[in-house]
């Protein structure tokens, strides 16, 4: 199943919800959602800095993985930017292919 990592930022509001329902209430709340979408969250962590939070969920494609951006993101409560996440073999897969390409200029 693909990994998504999602960095997540509070806004005000959203602060004030973790600062009142903590931290593990957070985290089962987005384990929820992974869930809702026939996924599973593989971490949460709580950090410093402009990324409140980073978040590993596994999702069954790509439109899953938006559906949960687009809903998070209309919350007004946190807003999320979504990296898709491969693992080395599909790295080594992908300098395997062949891919035509003309720079720009050439």
């Amino acid at each position: 199943m693909p990994k998504f990592l999602i960095k997540a930022s509070y806004t005000l509001d959203g602060v004030k919800g973790v600062q009142s329902a903590g931290g593990t209430n957070r985290r089962d709340a987005v384990a929820k959602v992974a869930e809702s979408i026939g996924g599973k969250l593989e971490g949460f962590y709580f950090a410093f800095g402009d990324t409140d939070a980073y978040v590993v969920i596994d999702a069954p494609d790509n439109e899953s993985a938006m559906a949960v951006a687009l809903t998070v993101n209309a919350s007004g409560a946190v807003t999320i930017e979504t990296v898709v996440l491969l693992t080395p073999e599909e790295v080594d897969a992908a300098g395997k292919r062949s891919v035509q390409y003309r720079p720009p200029g050439a």
